[in-house]
């Protein structure tokens, strides 16, 4: 891994397996508290990734009004504790940490609370203790690079050109990508298709295979 002096991880859906549970809550909340019925993958495409002031924002526009005062304290607060009851590790992913030979970290749009429950829950949390970054940290969500970019300086690797990215979603990868960085698209619920739209250099669907994967990445560019 002679190219990358960095590695860094989304968390929801790269490090541990949230998405699902965070949309069906989000389904039940949203149809209840704003009558919307929405399928998953309708759901997934129009809400992944995005900050909850982005959400809002969404939600306003296809309800045509101010969502419910408490919306997003509901959906948090369920969120999270559906989390905390059910959240797994991303399968493989104990097994990639372990072959990685260089530094690794988390930058997120969730919040630094989300984060410390799931990767808690996981006992992922040991592994990441002083590298988690998150879009609260600074101005702008993804897709802006922000988010990269901070976590990349806090761990001392200047060059973006070093940094390589792990992303589920289209606006992460796209963050990357605005970043300078390399990105991986990891496909599991988001199809190929889309993360290869979105300007991923490089898709897995095994997260077990990562380490070998980078080389292979590696090896192909030189």
């Amino acid at each position: 891994m002679r190219n990358f002096e960095l590695i860094i991880f989304d968390c929801d859906g790269v490090l541990v397996d949230s998405e699902r549970i965070t949309a069906e809550v989000f389904s039940k909340v949203l149809n209840e508290e704003c009558g919307l019925s929405l399928s998953l993958d309708v759901l997934l495409e129009t809400f992944m990734g995005q900050s909850s002031q982005k959400c809002l924002t969404i939600i306003e526009k296809m309800i045509g009004q101010k969502p419910p005062l408490g919306l997003e304290a509901r959906y948090q607060n369920e969120i999270n504790n559906a989390l905390q009851e059910s959240v797994t590790a991303i399968t493989g992913i104990e097994k990639a940490l372990a072959e990685l030979s260089i530094p690794y970290c988390v930058a997120s749009g969730g919040t630094h609370e989300k984060m410390r429950t799931t990767l808690g829950k996981t006992n992922l949390l040991g592994q990441f203790e002083g590298k988690l970054f998150s879009t609260s940290d600074v101005p702008r969500g993804k897709p802006y690079p922000d988010v990269f970019l901070h976590a990349a300086k806090s761990m001392q690797c200047l060059d973006p050109n070093r940094c390589l990215v792990i992303e589920d979603s289209p606006l992460g990868v796209e963050g990357g990508i605005a970043a300078g960085m390399t990105v991986f698209g990891f496909a599991d619920l988001i199809k190929k298709q889309k993360l290869i739209e979105s300007g991923a250099h490089h898709i897995i669907t095994e997260m077990s295979n990562l380490a070998k994967e980078i080389t292979l990445y590696e090896h192909r560019i030189h």
